[in-house]
């Protein structure tokens, strides 16, 4: 048989060419988005007087016959159309005849295409966007069984200064909160329906676009045909979006990564998320953090993918455009994975609270409590700062730490150093006593994890 659209061809192309040139070998993704897309314009055409109601009536039954067999995959497709929408179109005439072919009446497969993935995706952001609730409730149920459980701070990969665990995890929580406003946001820009744009100037019949938009739950038309056609924003908003969510998982599990390891001994992961050695039987690896990790790549790969693709292209459609989706399909699939397995690992690991206790015991990250000790005594803090950074060397050489300075040798470096100071160099102290707004003290993390509760709460109420 002849290409749908081979009127004023005089060859048929090479197999070889066809298979370069069809797409449906990843837009079949988008099977049940294109046949409800169908059902909506149908609808339209039949509302408009455009299709009569037996024609109508009649696609409109054999799309939902092909909507129940595509959901049990019960179709198949063939590189010979190309791509979704003209395979759907062989399959609707094949079952009910030549009126299939009235499907096209009004519409072309550009804004067909482009309908397809404004619905697609906007039920993916939606699913990624309750995956995101998810996971910062897996961390807030841990944030607030770890109040109290005090872990080194690190910067520069470095002892900084002792902090609670529950505060270095709502870290995570208030980063997946940016990125699950920045999806919800970008549903504004998505929910927009291109159908009845055309190839890209409209058409000559009397459509009804808002009548369409409305059957399929969009909130609005574009103004703008060859916008219509042409707009891959969505698409890179989405992939910007993810990447920088995926940034942030990749910053976790490189902590969670190090925290299981042996010269940490922080957490230990799940086995349920983990791995072993084909050859070394003790070992347990974390491959899902990794994985995260790695993915991350994949994903940031795809926006760019995308932005070079749109870089030069002049409007409306060009056939470009199909490189569009596997980036965009790929993404999502990564993106729901990685929030599936990162909330697994959070319920699940176990927090070794001694282990981190007896580290931020033996270290140097209460220096600064003592230059504050001191710049409270009147001293200013760069003076201060010298004399502990002094004090500090005198342990190395020596062999101990801060706690074990007797008053004696703390004399010799300033004589306003009492003995209350053995109290506000102990870990606990240290954290507590950081009270200001968003800090690390104890009753200030309760403030936040009750605020994350709250936010979590108002999130769900405004979208419901």
């Amino acid at each position: 048989m002849s290409k749908l659209w081979g009127g004023r061809f005089t060859k048929k192309p090479e197999e070889w060419v066809d298979e370069f040139n069809a797409s449906i070998s990843f837009d079949q993704e988008l099977v049940l988005e294109d046949i409800e897309g169908s059902i909506a314009h149908v609808k339209m055409l039949k509302k408009c007087g455009i299709l009569t109601e037996s024609e109508s009536d009649q696609i409109l039954d054999g799309l939902h016959v092909l909507y129940g067999k595509a959901e049990k995959n019960e179709l198949q497709f063939s590189v010979e159309y190309e791509d979704i929408h003209l395979n759907l179109e062989k399959h609707l005439i094949d079952l009910i005849g030549e009126v299939g072919g009235k499907l096209h009446t009004g519409r072309s497969r550009n804004d067909q295409v482009a309908t397809d993935m404004h619905l697609f995706l906007k039920r993916r952001v939606e699913e990624i966007v309750k995956l995101v609730e998810d996971l910062q409730e897996a961390i807030i149920a841990q944030a607030e069984a770890n109040v109290e459980t005090i872990i080194p701070g690190y910067t520069h990969l470095q002892r900084a200064q002792p902090i609670s665990f529950a505060h270095h995890l709502m870290c995570y929580f208030w980063m997946l909160n940016r990125d699950k406003e920045r999806l919800a946001d970008s549903l504004k820009r998505i929910d927009i329906s291109p159908l009845g744009a055309g190839a890209l100037a409209g058409t000559t019949f009397p459509i009804d676009r808002e009548y369409s938009a409305e059957l399929l739950g969009f909130d609005a038309c574009y103004e703008n045909s060859l916008d219509a056609v042409s707009d891959r924003d969505f698409i890179l908003e989405f992939l910007s979006n993810s990447s920088i969510m995926m940034t942030h998982l990749s910053r976790l599990a490189e902590e969670m990564i190090l925290w299981s390891t042996e010269e940490f001994r922080f957490i230990e992961l799940d086995d349920s998320f983990t791995t072993g050695s084909s050859i070394m039987p003790q070992k347990k690896n974390p491959d899902m953090a990794e994985l995260v990790r790695g993915k991350t790549g994949r994903v940031n790969g795809n926006l760019i993918s995308l932005l070079t693709v749109l870089k030069g292209l002049p409007l409306a459609y060009n056939k470009d455009m199909q490189e569009d989706k596997e980036g965009m399909f790929d993404t999502v699939k990564t993106v729901v994975g990685s929030l599936k397995i990162f909330t697994g690992m959070i319920s699940t690991m176990k927090v070794n609270s001694e282990q981190m206790k007896e580290a931020v015991g033996n270290d140097f990250s209460n220096a600064t409590e003592l230059a504050d000790y001191l710049a409270t005594k009147g001293i200013p803090f760069r003076q201060a700062h010298e004399i502990v950074g002094k004090l500090v060397l005198y342990c190395i050489e020596k062999g101990c730490y801060l706690k074990d300075v007797s008053l004696e040798e703390y004399g010799e470096f300033s004589s306003l150093i009492e003995e209350d100071i053995y109290s506000i160099l102990t870990p606990y102290s240290a954290v507590e006593r950081r009270k200001s707004y968003g800090g690390t003290g104890f009753e200030q993390v309760k403030v936040q994890i009750g605020k994350g509760k709250a936010e979590l709460k108002a999130f769900v109420e405004q979208s419901v």
